[in-house]
């Protein structure tokens, strides 16, 4: 068992449900449900995140009723029971998902930990609001965070906050616009992240067009990025319907989500192994390289105890098995055997620090034809 503290958050898609479940159980389950089966097919590691607020403290009771202020107004119409959510995230649990929540406020966090929430998210708009962070930090829960629209100090702060208590932090590089273009995405800024926190899984929090989410995923591989989160949705349509709603432009339907976890695991693979070490070669490859380097060759009738040197040897292909190539040509090696001119000089023929390495030996003689 891994006993890597960042390892949840290692090729991690959060799927953020937030609130479009717009108060009704029915509607969040099958979005729950959809996606579910989307990560199930492509078997992969993914949470499903909805968003807590406890509406009756956290929106100011003379301002309920303010049908100008959009965000209030949202948030009221998507207020959700404790049962309610009970369900959702015993849902998102029997689909095989990880249940994780951005919560708003400090009662939102005893929710939380209530509910069985496994992974605490911190929006970008809460990246130094230190009561709620302070109460966050109380639950032990691993913790990832959304760097968009904050400062350089505010995530400094936030870093050094949760490393001197060793509470797993993931930091998303996020653009706080809905949606985003291609052009705003700036995903240099995980190169930027993984280099200033070292030890810290890096992630792309992406609101972009559904369009261009393919390619964003090869990018943000690349660059290093391993968790992945995307808002989430269903069509408005029969049952669900909800009033003259449609699904925004920074929301991914079931079958975006499935094309972007392709295109991750598509980078995945393309990108290969570890950077930190040199690829090992599979052995298709060195066999077709080997067949492509020359052989040393006898230019006369060598008699043994010659010392090989230019005017002795030239190079050409095929290259035989057990022969010494162009790679192990040193010069002035010993021939311990007659060899007749346009014969191969092989590494049994010859004194040189080559024929007393087994390994390499063994090596010379399984290669060429």
């Amino acid at each position: 068992m891994s006993t890597d503290p960042n390892e949840i958050f290692e090729d991690l898609f959060v799927l953020e449900l937030a609130s479009n479940h717009w108060k009704r159980t029915d509607r969040g389950v099958k979005i729950i449900d959809d996606f579910g089966q989307v990560v199930r097919f492509n078997g992969v590691k993914a949470a499903i995140k909805l968003q807590f607020r406890n509406v009756a403290t956290f929106v100011h009771k003379d301002f309920r009723d303010r049908e100008d202020i959009n965000y209030i107004k949202k948030t009221i119409a998507r207020e959700m029971t404790k049962e309610q959510y009970a369900t959702l995230i015993s849902e998102v649990v029997k689909m095989g998902c990880i249940p994780m929540s951005t919560p708003f406020d400090e009662a939102s966090v005893d929710l939380c930990e209530e509910l069985g929430v496994k992974i605490i998210k911190i929006a970008s708009s809460d990246l130094n609001d230190w009561m709620l962070i302070e109460r966050i930090a109380k639950a032990k829960l691993p913790v990832a965070v959304s760097t968009g629209g904050s400062s350089l100090k505010d995530i400094d702060d936030l870093v050094k906050f949760f490393d001197n208590r060793n509470i797993p932090l993931a930091i998303n590089h996020c653009v706080s616009l809905y949606p985003s273009k291609a052009e705003d995405l700036d995903m240099n800024q995980i190169d930027f992240l993984k280099k200033r926190y070292p030890g810290h899984v890096i992630g792309f929090s992406t609101h972009e067009y559904n369009d261009t989410l393919p390619s964003s995923m090869y990018i943000a591989y690349a660059k290093g990025a391993r968790t992945i989160e995307r808002h989430i949705d269903i069509p408005y349509t029969g049952e669900y319907a909800v009033d003259d709603h449609k699904v925004s432009a920074y929301c991914s339907l079931p079958e975006d989500v499935d094309k972007m976890i392709r295109a991750y695991k598509e980078a995945q693979a393309k990108c290969g192994g570890s950077a930190d070490v040199k690829r090992v070669p599979p052995k298709p490859e060195v066999e077709y390289l080997d067949a492509l380097v020359r052989g040393v060759y006898a230019k006369r009738d060598l008699p043994a105890g010659s010392k090989l040197t230019d005017d002795d040897v030239y190079l050409a292909i095929p290259l035989q098995k057990g022969q010494i190539s162009c790679r192990e040509l040193m010069r002035g090696e010993e021939v311990t055997t007659d060899i007749k001119a346009d014969e191969p000089i092989n590494i049994d023929n010859i004194e040189s620090p080559y024929a007393h390495v087994a390994s390499l030996k063994k090596l010379i003689h399984q290669r060429g034809l």
